[in-house]
């Protein structure tokens, strides 16, 4: 089983700047992600990484503004977020699994972290 724990969320204006960071405990996963929910809207998939490398992939959200990355001795995973919007404001979740793109690919949640960009 693993556990993952968010941290970093809070609020900021639109442009700054916000690091979440998602911490691994326990069993294993190949892949891990950054999914986003707003208020009524349905949760998307935000950036994605493979824990064996290669490119990480970003939804078109975060493209140009977000960046993903992880670290394998602390077991893990970041997300830069930068120029930040209203419309980024949401409920940001880490995930782990065995694929990418697909939610149903990640097994493990964490217990989100709130991000509120006011303008």
């Amino acid at each position: 089983q693993v556990h993952l724990t968010e941290s970093g969320g809070g609020s900021v204006q639109a442009g700054d700047s916000l690091s979440l960071s998602c911490a691994a405990s326990g069993g294993t996963f190949s892949s891990s992600a950054w999914f986003r929910q707003a208020p009524g809207k349905v949760r998307e998939l935000v950036a994605a990484i493979r824990w064996s490398g290669g490119d990480p992939w970003y939804g078109d959200v975060a493209k140009g503004r977000f960046t993903i990355a992880r670290d394998l001795v602390k077991r893990t995973m970041y997300l830069q977020m930068n120029k930040l919007k209203p419309d980024d404001s949401a409920i940001y979740y880490c995930a782990a699994g065995w694929g990418i793109k697909l939610e149903s690919d990640y097994d493990y949640w964490g217990q989100g972290t709130q991000v509120t960009v006011s303008s």
